[in-house]
């Protein structure tokens, strides 16, 4: 019986490659493995072995590759969000410093569910990662429990956990300050001194909690108290930010603190489906360049995501003792819009 044409061709073995490569097959597989120079195998022939394993369409098998390594080289990340500007830069940048220092980096988005951030640990667990950086993950601690077992260490980012060391923003000074800024402009601007309103988020986010005391304790300063009412924490949704915005009988004089770009894309929404576009002034934890450009826009907060990488990565390559939490301060974006700059 004749092999069809249709029949997939056979996947070529080392074997395979030593007999063409005219070598042993223990020379080919360090060559594949990177361990050739150790065992004083020429340039020439590993180019050779390489050439032949490229035509031949040999791919090597990286779990079994590893398990021959003392290290595996690979760093992963669980993430909670591609669709957002903070998120996306985290996993583009920790891609790039990943690779800088010889490590492959793994990435899965776990859309902030729990249930994906167990199951996507356990994945990384099998590809025998050495770390594990927790992204905004729900229960980072939970991560840390799975992967101890396993000797992979786990690091936070963005959201703090005790089962290993975090790497945060400075969510009170940065909410504090730009709180400040806030209810600076809108008092220049309408001579108010109301209390602003405050906008998206979760109430019990260790973010959202600790943005919202910076907040408050803006408002604290200038002795201006601040009903409930005005704390609007109904998720980062922008639907969900829009509808509450939709339901509320803001003054035109208004200030807002918006708590993320995702609440943000509701609040623009909800400012050009009016009849008659607001007078309010608001402001924004993190940072979105087109938003800059908005008359309305007071400023925003943009977290650092390259300083906080570099410390993440500082604890990659240098395990601290304990669980510390480093708070890495954020950086003022002035508005941009011609109501700003015309301004003194």
């Amino acid at each position: 019986m004749t092999e069809s044409d249709d029949a997939p061709a056979k996947r070529p073995t080392i074997y395979d490659l030593a007999q063409i490569a005219g070598a042993s097959p223990s020379a080919v597989s360090s060559v594949l493995n990177g361990t050739w120079q150790k065992r004083r195998i020429s340039a020439k022939l590993a180019e050779r072995i390489s050439l032949i394993a490229k035509e031949q369409g040999y791919a090597v098998n990286l779990q079994a590759s590893m398990l021959r390594r003392e290290r595996s080289r690979i760093v992963g990340m669980i993430i909670p969000k591609y669709d957002n500007r903070y998120f996306g830069a985290i996993a583009e940048q920790f891609e790039a410093m990943a690779r800088e220092r010889g490590l492959f980096p793994v990435i899965t988005c776990t859309q902030r569910d729990p249930a994906l951030e167990v199951e996507a640990a356990r994945e990384l667990m099998s590809y025998q990662a050495e770390c594990l950086i927790a992204t905004g993950a729900t229960d980072p601690d939970r991560i840390a429990e799975i992967c101890a077992p396993a000797g992979i260490r786990t690091i936070n980012l963005d959201l703090p956990g005790t089962g290993g060391p975090s790497v945060v923003s400075d969510n009170f000074g940065g909410a504090r300050d730009l709180a400040r800024l806030i209810l600076d402009r809108v008092r220049r601007d309408f001579g108010s001194v109301s209390p602003l309103f405050f906008i998206g988020g979760r109430g019990q986010d260790h973010n959202t909690r600790e943005r919202l005391r910076g907040f408050l304790a803006a408002h604290a300063e200038r002795g201006i108290d601040v009903p409930e009412t005005r704390l609007l924490m109904r998720g980062y949704s922008a639907s969900k930010t829009e509808a509450s915005l939709a339901g509320l009988d803001l003054p035109q004089d208004c200030g807002i603190f918006v708590n993320s770009t995702i609440a943000l894309e509701g609040v623009i929404r909800w400012i050009h489906a009016r009849p008659i576009p607001p007078q309010m002034r608001f402001g924004c934890f993190d940072w979105d360049p087109f938003a800059a450009f908005l008359d309305q826009n007071a400023g925003m907060m943009r977290q650092d995501v390259g300083a906080m990488l570099a410390q993440v990565f500082a604890f990659v390559e240098h395990p601290p003792a304990g669980a510390p939490r480093i708070e890495v301060p954020c950086i003022f974006e002035p508005a941009r819009s011609a109501l700003a700059a015309t301004a003194g």
